[in-house]
């Protein structure tokens, strides 16, 4: 039996509700509404009673079931039925956001969801009945689909949904083909006069807009880098400080689109978070219209294939590739593949949470996650959305990618003549990081398993597509018997690589292969040299350096093993050049782009290989470390979570990853700028372009960076507050808990705490969040939550009242103005973490200074979260009680710094800021002008 206290109805809603019971849980209570019935509150277990006897009206099931702590909760998720009648369309997977997405009153209370639960699917199942549903088509063959898959709303839906007069269109052959187009023209070398590019920033920023004199100095020195090379090798470089508020989007945009009207050529814009990609798209559209005349993009948003829908294996998941639960993702997926815009999964038109829903890493496996694409191969070739995309990109005058794709496309892009020469990197502080990443070589047992599927194919019957060489070059092994030795004795050799199972096989201690037998001797090795604590859980590493005969000799016959694979796949490239030249009859233009591909996809692999085979040779110099090059860094590693370890390998990174992005991306280009906000470092003690300098590759080329200073115009002296708490003592668990929960009953939500560690982020995170739900404060987590880190922030940015805490993520590219973000709480001094590429880095770079340097950025960046927008106003709170003055100078000139306690911070958050605040010790608040860890500023 179930206890009820009853609750008013909800008021205003004109839909008629759908009579099923309703559950609703979150941290201050769960609440069960009958189908005809009041609302009542329920215990857990009560609920979960409910959940097991008959299917109930869910909002977001997985997080419902976090919350019961009921793991197989399943339901009638209205999630999944927003996603099946509104696919490409926006909403945020919470009461309020569905209630603003469907024009519904929002609930007002937790005890009042289970009825807007009902209320909200009447609506929904409404829209199916209307007849100006806009996302009709499809609709009814989905669902037949879905029937016999037994999605739990099927039978719901089945009798509003009416079958259309004519037969539906099945998605892979309505969706439209892209064109070839002719290659264009190199761009025409023009000089940008002044005038001109400030009058093209005057029609972008609109007629009577507010005249930003920041803005206008920052534009014209961002048309330099538009100017004609006077040599090779040398590209116009600009490094643009550009503090937050100064409208660098439009400023960059504005020189940009006239050089591209002028040039006819193509300006890439990267960035490093999605959510800046979105804002450009639409910042773009003041510069260039939706479409040209001709039905062509000028401005192309472009991604790694890994984001984007593959045709192919969408259509295997349909046909039985997928059961169960995955299998109704794909048909939701397919809704989604005939809306939307461009086929991006990942931050693109489709909703961030619906793959959450399923749990299971349902969307990764309809991406093109390894590599595997058989290009003209495919039967969607000509519709495939990547393919699509990167012709758009060809043709487009602006390209807005991603700091790893840029980079990615320069170093090993399939057509030379499309690779990007106008780049300009917002969010130029995390270059260095893209570049660490993509110029790394990691020889682990997960990328040697990946690169054993490409070249052998399945080994067993599983499902899915995944086929190796001689199942893509089937016909051209046939016709060339050069080609096909090759194939086979690739395809011989790679199965010296790790194959299923390797893992397990290494735990107990029986390798298969030479690789398999070198990953067993690291893992020895790092677990031998271990001094972390096993019991941590985490992953563990070692220097590479001083090894033991045994792995040295494995690292020999590994590296023997993976020359016997490089050596045919060589030959094999050779042989499909050789058969592109001298074409056969049969060989139509199709063909020869399938073939041109596998060639593409050969010479990256070749590559890596070549780098595996590089490091293994430093491992097998003379004990170990004789041969040892000065310009990387190579150490062991064990990866694991929760203490499951799942990847082991060696790892190699350039000590300055600059040094090559420097040759494949600056060298062969005409103009890069590279700016942020948080571009250079304010150190009293130093030149503040120091580190921007050295972190743009400059040095590495022959051109002397301009350097460009625009600062913010918001002032942070009457709207921001820096607070640093000096009584919450380190590894203090409770009180580090309590003083978030007070901080954000202070501030009445709005906060954005950050972590420098998930354990203390969890452990906070599970002993205030029933405390602050009961008080009408909602907190959410990374890393507890169900629920993907942009869905969070667009959460967080939905509801005033909710909290957000999270971790490096959140600490950079959240872009949160107005109320809902008004306080930011940072555990503590986000120390680097020492591991051995850092000490590497820190010994090359100054030592301590070099931690500072990395310390300042991250605060900057962390307050950058603060003020977004002339009207914002907040506090930065630091819980740290011994917080190094020196690293005060990260804070914008002039913010007010005070060190107090944490019930003085509390006052301050709940009064709000004050329009001028005096000091009574005659410092003032000005950074720089701190001295001493006692000063207490009033």
């Amino acid at each position: 039996m179930f206890t009820f206290r009853s609750h008013p109805r909800i008021s205003g809603q004109v839909s008629s509700p759908l009579l099923l019971p309703a559950l609703h849980a979150s941290h201050s209570g769960t609440w069960l509404r009958p189908a005809n019935g009041a609302t009542g509150a329920v215990s857990k277990g009560d609920a979960i009673m409910a959940a097991a006897d008959t299917p109930l009206l869910l909002l977001n099931a997985p997080l419902v079931a976090t919350r019961l702590g009921y793991p197989d909760l399943s339901g009638l998720d209205l999630l999944e039925l927003f996603a099946f009648i509104h696919p490409a369309r926006f909403c945020v997977p919470t009461p309020r956001g569905l209630a603003e997405a469907l024009g519904l009153e929002e609930p007002q209370g937790d005890e009042h969801v289970p009825e807007f639960l009902q209320a909200a699917a009447g609506k929904l199942i409404e829209t199916c009945q209307s007849g100006n549903w806009p996302e009709r088509e499809g609709a009814w063959s989905a669902l037949q689909s879905l029937v016999r898959l037994r999605w739990p709303w099927a039978q719901v839906l089945s009798p509003y949904v009416a079958k259309p007069e004519r037969a539906e269109k099945w998605l892979f052959s309505k969706l439209p083909e892209w064109e070839d187009a002719p290659e264009r023209p190199a761009p025409s070398q023009v000089a940008l006069p002044q005038d001109a590019v400030l009058a093209r920033l005057d029609q972008l920023t609109g007629e009577g807009a507010e005249r930003r004199e920041g803005q206008r100095s920052y534009a014209s020195e961002a048309a330099q880098v538009f100017a004609p090379r006077s040599q090779r090798g040398a590209p116009h470089l600009l490094l643009a400080q550009a503090g937050t508020g100064i409208g660098k989007t439009l400023g960059y945009l504005a020189p940009a689109s006239l050089w591209s009207e002028a040039s006819q050529g193509t300006v890439w814009v990267s960035t490093y978070t999605k959510n800046l990609q979105r804002q450009l798209r639409q910042e773009s559209k003041r510069a260039w219209p939706g479409t040209r005349a001709d039905g062509s993009l000028p401005v192309v948003v472009r991604k790694g294939r890994e984001n984007y829908l593959c045709l192919l294996n969408l259509e295997d998941a349909l046909q039985g590739g997928f059961t169960g639960r995955p299998a109704i993702l794909a048909q939701l997926v397919a809704r989604w593949a005939a809306y939307s815009q461009d086929g991006d999964m990942i931050g693109g038109d489709l909703p961030g949470w619906l793959g959450t829903l399923f749990r299971k890493r349902g969307i990764a496996a309809l991406t093109d996650q390894r590599g595997e694409c058989v290009y003209a191969g495919c039967p969607h070739y000509r519709k495939c959305f990547i393919e699509r995309a990167a012709r758009a990109s060809a043709q487009a005058d602006l390209v807005i990618a991603n700091h790893a794709l840029v980079m990615i496309n320069a170093a090993r892009g399939r057509d030379h003549a499309q690779r990007p020469t106008r780049i300009i990197f917002d969010e130029g502080h995390h270059v260095f990081e893209a570049a660490d990443s993509t110029f790394a070589a990691a020889l682990t047992g997960q990328e040697a398993i990946e690169l054993r599927r490409w070249i052998v194919g399945p080994e067993r019957a599983n499902r899915g597509r995944r086929r190796g060489l001689a199942a893509r070059l089937a016909d051209v092994a046939s016709y060339d018997d050069g080609s096909g030795d090759a194939v086979e004795a690739a395809i011989e050799a790679a199965h010296a690589l790790p194959a299923d199972g390797w893992l397990q096989r290494l735990h107990d201690g029986e390798p298969s292969g030479p690789i398999e037998a070198l990953l067993a001797a690291v893992r020895t090795a790092t677990y031998a040299r271990d001094e972390s604590g096993q019991e941590a859980g985490y992953g563990i590493e070692t220097e590479a350096s001083g090894l033991p005969g045994e792995l040295i000799e494995a690292a020999g016959d590994a590296q023997q093993a993976l020359a016997a694979i490089r050596v045919p796949m060589m030959k094999l490239g050779s042989r499909l050049e050789a058969v592109l030249a001298d074409a056969p009859d049969w060989l139509d233009a199709q063909g020869r782009a399938r073939i041109e591909g596998a060639r593409h996809s050969l010479t990256w692999r070749i590559d890596l290989i070549a780098a595996w085979e590089a490091l293994l040779s430093r491992l097998c110099g003379q004990d170990g470390d004789n041969l040892a090059d000065p310009e990387f860094v190579d150490w062991l590693a064990v990866d694991r979570s929760d203490a499951r370890e799942f990847d082991i390998g060696i790892h190699r990174r350039w000590l300055d990853p600059m040094k090559p992005f420097a040759k494949v991306v600056l060298e062969p280009s005409h103009g890069v700028m590279l700016t942020s906000a948080t571009l250079t470092d304010r150190n009293p003690e130093g030149d503040p372009w120091d580190v921007a300098v050295a972190r743009s590759g400059a040095e590495y080329v022959e051109t002397q960076p301009l350097l460009s200073s625009a600062e913010s115009p918001f002032d942070y002296a009457a709207r921001a507050e820096v607070l640093i708490v000096t009584d919450i003592k380190k590894g203090d668990l409770p009180a580090l808990a309590g003083a978030y929960a007070r901080l954000i009953e202070a501030s009445e939500g709005g906060v954005l705490g950050l972590f420098t560690a998930i354990r203390r982020l969890r452990a906070v995170h599970g002993r205030i969040a029933d405390r602050l739900a009961r008080a009408g404060l909602p907190l959410y987590a990374q890393h507890v939550d169900p629920i993907d880190t942009g869905t969070l922030v667009d959460i967080f940015r939905d509801d005033p009242h909710a909290s957000l805490l999270g971790t490096d993520a959140l600490r950079d590219g959240v872009d949160v103005p107005g109320h809902s973000l008004r306080c930011v709480v940072m555990e503590q001094v986000p120390w680097p973490r020492p591991d051995i590429l850092h000490k590497a880095r820190r010994a090359a770079n100054g030592g301590s200074a070099y931690d500072d340097r990395i310390i300042r950025a991250r605060l900057a960046q962390a307050f950058g979260r603060l003020i977004r927008s002339n009207e914002d106003r907040g506090h930065f709170v630091v819980l740290s009680p011994a917080f190094p003055s020196r690293l005060l100078t990260a804070f914008p000139e002039g913010t007010p710094v005070t060190r107090l306690t944490l019930d003085e911070a509390l006052q301050r958050v709940a009064a709000g800021v004050s329009d001028g605040i005096e000091t009574t010790d005659g410092l003032g608040g000005s950074m720089g002008q701190i001295a001493g860890e006692g000063t207490s500023l009033k």
